[in-house]
């Protein structure tokens, strides 16, 4: 999703491979190891496999909305509370929305514990349109994401907390044609299929 909107807003179209993650193909595997997606291959051979790397590898070669340079703050104080998000939420939104795969865990103080992170972006929010001013930039597509798993883990629990800011924000962001067309399916790739090419 992270990559699919860096792509889509800096205009950098590709080949996309679409992959089942549990039917990895080995054409992905010989080139990541590490079988997570998503993964990029740059024409020079150069191969990124982290979603926050390939957006900035996009947005550094055509930046036109500028989500690089906030109208408040730094990209280094944005790629921090990327950092505190994809390190620390993340952690509590997999325990909450996927506790089966963590026996023994408590999935509610997993939820407590990721409304923390929630209450910070709610406090920026009351006062801007955005996180770093009223502009979009590089965190809120790369937070919102997350924030939107987190909310449709309990839609009606999300929706009945006091966070209109947050909650305005992660709706204009569900609603955006940038959003939709990252979302779209695209069939499975196969060695020998004709490319699909994305944007």
């Amino acid at each position: 999703m992270r990559a699919r909107l860096a792509l889509i807003v800096s205009d950098r179209v590709c080949e996309l491979r679409e992959v089942v993650l549990r039917d990895k193909p080995k054409e992905m595997l010989e080139i990541s190891p590490k079988g997570t997606v998503p993964v990029l291959i740059d024409i020079d051979g150069r191969v990124i496999d982290e979603s926050m790397d390939i957006m900035l590898w996009a947005l550094e070669k055509n930046d036109p909305e500028k989500w690089l340079i906030p109208e408040q703050d730094s990209l280094g104080e944005m790629q921090e509370m990327i950092a505190e998000f994809d390190q620390g939420f993340k952690y509590h939104l997999d325990r909450y929305k996927y506790p089966e795969r963590y026996p023994g865990i408590d999935a509610e103080k997993h939820r407590n514990e990721g409304v923390l992170y929630l209450e910070k972006l709610k406090a920026k929010l009351t006062t801007t349109r955005y996180l770093f001013g009223n502009r979009l930039a590089l965190a809120d597509s790369a937070i919102a994401p997350f924030v939107r798993q987190f909310a449709h883990t309990d839609k009606d629990w999300f929706q009945a907390q006091s966070w209109q800011p947050l909650q305005r924000w992660l709706s204009e962001f569900i609603d955006s044609a940038i959003y939709t067309s990252a979302m779209k399916k695209y069939p499975k790739w196969e060695s020998g299929n004709t490319p699909v090419f994305f944007p």
